[in-house]
């Protein structure tokens, strides 16, 4: 940071700027005579439409581009959806601060049928997500899922230009951009779980920048960071990214417990492992990995054999 000023470095989408733009109103402000820009930049997830996010690779695509800025200098800090960000982040980096969790949900947007049970049989719904994906077909195995990629008003046109009975999108996303009237039906959990960190904001900087971080530290929302830290740990135990059909969702039951969900499933639905767990929120952490180790148990560890993906766990 120079001259009182703080960069922020974001992608171009409207959501992408609603976000920074979301960042940059706090910072002015809590620090009126602080300047804030923006740096627009591009990612190699927002580069690539024409493929499935689990085909190009999952981990990074949203972020590479905007943390290799930072460690060069050319921004201070970066505002990713906590759902993009990869469980290890580059070294010399940090997630600084994790904003308060917005509505985590998965949203059916429906202009004919309103909701998941009410779609026809074979129906035609536009997901860019194997977890949606499969947690849908688990429940609906008739219904004919197709990849759905681009930005939030993209996939909004799409519904009607190709002739989409149904898609899936993000509660936040939507309601972010005020697209809430577009919404049918919020999925229920008992049906879909969410995305790791769904619905919140990851403030990412240099490790070493201490001025910086402790400018930020007001956005970091306690409750959110601990439930984060479990839903975290069980994505890494599982290896998994935008190619492992996965959810998993922690809310705090009160200030010391959380309760931890999550769900692993395969492709095409056919089978899907879930559970949780409750316990302290002071080893969140403990819990995701704790979760994941049971549900690795109960088939996950076969589904991740099936998708290639099985690591060294030892």
């Amino acid at each position: 940071m120079k001259n009182d000023t703080i960069i922020i470095g974001t992608r171009s989408s409207k959501l992408a700027l609603w976000q920074a733009d979301y960042v940059a109103d706090c910072l002015k402000k809590r620090y009126p005579s602080l300047r804030v820009e923006k740096k627009l930049m591009t990612t190699k997830g927002d580069k690539i439409l024409d493929a499935p996010l689990a085909k190009i690779g999952g981990k990074g695509l949203f972020t590479k581009e905007l943390e290799q800025d930072m460690l060069s200098g050319g921004i201070d800090i970066a505002v990713h959806s906590l759902k993009d960000m990869p469980t290890e982040v580059p070294e010399g980096l940090v997630i600084s601060a994790i904003t308060k969790r917005f509505d985590p949900g998965d949203a059916v947007v429906s202009p004919h049928y309103k909701t998941l049970r009410a779609l026809p049989q074979g129906a035609k719904v536009g997901t860019s997500s194997l977890r949606r994906k499969a947690q849908l077909l688990h429940v609906r195995p008739d219904l004919h899922i197709e990849d759905l990629r681009g930005n939030v008003n993209t996939r909004l046109r799409k519904l009607e230009e190709d002739h989409f009975d149904a898609i899936i999108l993000a509660v936040a996303g939507l309601k972010r951009l005020g697209f809430g009237d577009r919404i049918t039906e919020v999925l229920p959990q008992e049906l879909v779980l969410p995305a790791v960190g769904q619905g919140a904001l990851a403030i990412e900087t240099r490790r070493e920048d201490k001025e910086v971080r402790e400018l930020i530290a007001f956005l970091n929302d306690a409750k959110t960071v601990r439930c984060a830290e479990a839903e975290r740990a069980f994505l890494a135990r599982v290896e998994g990214g935008c190619q492992v059909p996965v959810g998993v969702y922690a809310t705090p039951l009160d200030e010391d417990r959380l309760r931890v969900q999550a769900v692993i499933a395969s492709l095409d639905g056919a089978r899907l492992y879930r559970d949780e767990l409750s316990g302290s929120a002071a080893g969140a952490a403990v819990l995701g990995r704790e979760l994941a180790d049971r549900l690795l148990a109960a088939g996950g560890l076969a589904i991740l054999h099936e998708l290639g993906l099985l690591l060294d766990r030892s």
